[in-house]
């Protein structure tokens, strides 16, 4: 087999301690894209197992191995992937033989067809446990309500993207279980799909109950980013200017109570709270002040424009920028 050169589609799977699957993973890509110029990209997360020599021994020259050095976590290794592919289309899906190649053609049609920008995978009669069901449907139900964005399976790793929306993605921390969040407020136009989906044959799940507080997390900050980056102040102005009125109310009624009334006031644990409300209020919009300019200085330092444009049309030709 000869190195593809210029390969439509680049397959991108993070692999950790999965020795036993490699092999078997390849040949299921094969078999599902065999008419496809490809390219499979296997992100080695430090394993502790033979997983990379596994690779090796394969000998197959449609495959590149890349090996972190430590285990950087999953988000990482699929930025380190994407990052390295070539392809028109960018595929992503697990090492652990659950996702099906087979339903990837199906999905580039769908792509193709719908001038979509991202398809993504839902999977129906899902082979999974119920600590990794249960979150997850919760996480899903979190997202929809908190962002509008309605996506059935955004645990589902099996994924299409065009070239563009791929390489604009930040992934970070466990930004990989939002990755149609990150496109879907890039701007992505996003389908979904009914794909097949499988109980782990070989190796142990990397998934555990102790991530869900990072998923939280991780979806606060992207929420945050997403809507506020450029205009912090909206945050953190509003929400000081709250916290003063209500500062304002309180110090208002207890100098009524002082003043008008002639009580005491000195160990009322309500002049505290007002205290407390006031001086809230004053660090948030600070905060947001600041913040707002460091902004401007992260787009303005690095020459960027806080806006993308999908495509520049002269009448009705398609001007390229």
């Amino acid at each position: 087999m000869q190195v593809i050169e210029n390969p439509l589609l680049s397959i991108v799977i993070p692999v950790y301690n999965e020795e036993e699957n490699v092999e078997l993973l390849s040949e299921e890509v094969e078999a599902a894209l065999s008419a496809y110029p490809y390219e499979l990209i296997l992100v080695d997360d430090g394993s502790q197992d033979a997983t990379a020599e596994k690779i090796k021994a394969l000998e197959n020259r449609k495959i590149i191995l890349i090996e972190l050095k430590k285990n950087y976590g999953q988000s990482l290794a699929l930025a380190a992937g994407i990052d390295f592919a070539r392809g028109d289309y960018i595929i992503t899906l697990d090492g652990d033989l659950q996702n099906d190649p087979s339903d990837i053609p199906m999905m580039l049609q769908k792509i193709e067809e719908g001038d979509y920008d991202v398809v993504t995978g839902i999977r129906v009669k899902r082979q999974d446990s119920f600590l990794k069901t249960i979150p997850s449907k919760i996480a899903n139900s979190i997202v929809r309500k908190a962002t509008k964005m309605d996506i059935k399976d955004n645990g589902c790793a099996l994924k299409v993207f065009n070239r563009e929306t791929a390489k604009d993605l930040n992934l970070y921390g466990e930004m990989h279980r939002f990755i149609n969040l990150l496109a879907f407020l890039n701007g992505a136009r996003i389908a979904q799909v009914p794909v097949k989906h499988h109980s782990r044959q070989f190796g142990q799940s990397k998934y555990g109950l102790g991530r869900t507080f990072k998923v939280i997390n991780d979806l606060i900050l992207i929420i945050f980013l997403r809507k506020y980056l450029q205009r912090p102040i909206h945050l953190f102005g509003n929400a000081g200017l709250i916290s003063l009125g209500l500062g304002g109310i309180v110090m208002f009624y207890l100098a009524i109570v002082k003043f008008g009334l002639g009580e005491d006031i000195g160990t009322r644990p309500l002049l505290i709270l007002g205290v407390l409300l006031l001086l809230a209020g004053i660090q948030l919009i600070t905060m947001g002040i600041v913040v707002d300019l460091l902004m401007k200085t992260y787009y303005e330092s690095q020459d960027m424009r806080p806006y993308r444009i999908r495509k520049i049309y002269n009448g009705s030709q398609e001007i390229i920028a």
